[in-house]
């Protein structure tokens, strides 16, 4: 792998991942006033809306086995995945479920040497046991009145080993496809099964009696911490070892965290705030100083 689209890659799951930190923020305002299926569904709905230019340009041309594991991937990434984590976020605060994101890279490693055939070297699995033990941290570190909850954090866990399978599917797809298809068409699948099982679940979405905050809320958190997101994250997967692009998801608990505390007003017991420099400091043990690799890919196009 050259050097400079390392580094690229690197830069796009890193700003991927910032932009995911944000998602959080963005889905609490607009859980104020609406389910939880209704603010997954208008997120998706916004992502699409904002790649319905790649939808028309970029035709799909999967084999009819590739389609399969596409509608699988889709299916556990967006209405599978999100479901379950937003309900956690509606159990537990901002700062909380960003920050039990910490788990994603020792999850994402696990299954990226079981299925992908990656190895991680010894600094890369101090790294990752590391970012685990910083998790647990923050998990055990609720605070009196923080409106935080276990139950909440552990949803948020386990959307996070769902959306394992997600990331290794989109990875294998893009062993013969560029990043743009395989993540608009799954996007797009993804939306289409919301559209069908939200309305029966939880009745149809609002339109009248949402403020304006909300709406931009939800538009933010579609356009950028859905359709840019998934579009970055994709591409740097094809450039990186999918074990090291995932401790890069830490840069979401870091940013989740900060708007929580400072704009939301939660609050940190000592050990949570113990277990994110864990994470912060595994993220970066782990992207400078591990030395897995991963074999060339297919570049965007």
């Amino acid at each position: 792998m050259h050097g400079k689209n390392r580094a690229l890659g690197f830069g796009a799951c890193t700003a991927a991942s910032a932009l995911w930190g944000c998602g959080f923020f963005f889905g609490k305002i607009a859980l104020r006033e609406m389910s939880v299926g209704h603010m997954v569904f208008y997120r998706f709905a916004f992502a699409v809306l904002a790649m319905l230019p790649l939808l028309l340009t970029h035709p799909p041309k999967f084999n009819r086995r590739e389609w399969g594991v596409l509608l699988v991937a889709s299916f556990l990434g967006v209405p599978v995945q999100f479901l379950l984590q937003f309900y956690g976020l509606s159990l537990t605060t901002v700062s909380h479920a960003a920050l039990m994101v910490g788990m994603m890279p020792v999850i994402l490693a696990v299954g990226a040497t079981v299925w992908a055939h990656e190895r991680m070297d010894l600094v890369g699995w101090l790294a990752l046991g590391g970012s685990t033990c910083g998790a647990a941290l923050i998990a055990l570190g609720h605070v009196a009145g923080g409106g935080s909850s276990l139950a909440g954090d552990l949803c948020v866990v386990a959307s996070l080993a769902i959306a394992l399978f997600w990331i290794l599917s989109n990875k294998q797809l893009m062993e013969r496809h560029s990043a743009i298809p395989v993540t608009v068409y799954g996007q797009a699948v993804g939306t289409a099964m919301l559209a069908v099982w939200v309305p029966i679940q939880y009745g149809m979405p609002p339109v009248l009696g949402i403020s304006w905050k909300a709406w931009a809320a939800l538009a933010a958190s579609g356009v950028l911490c859905t359709a840019t997101t998934t579009l970055l994250w994709n591409w740097g997967m094809t450039q990186v070892p999918a074990s090291q692009a995932g401790v890069l998801l830490n840069m979401e608990p870091l940013m989740g965290s900060l708007l929580g505390v400072f704009v939301l007003g939660e609050r940190l017991g000592p050990s949570a705030w113990v277990g994110g420099g864990l994470i912060l400091v595994s993220a970066v043990t782990l992207t400078t100083r591990s030395k897995t690799r991963v074999r060339e890919q297919m570049p965007i196009t």
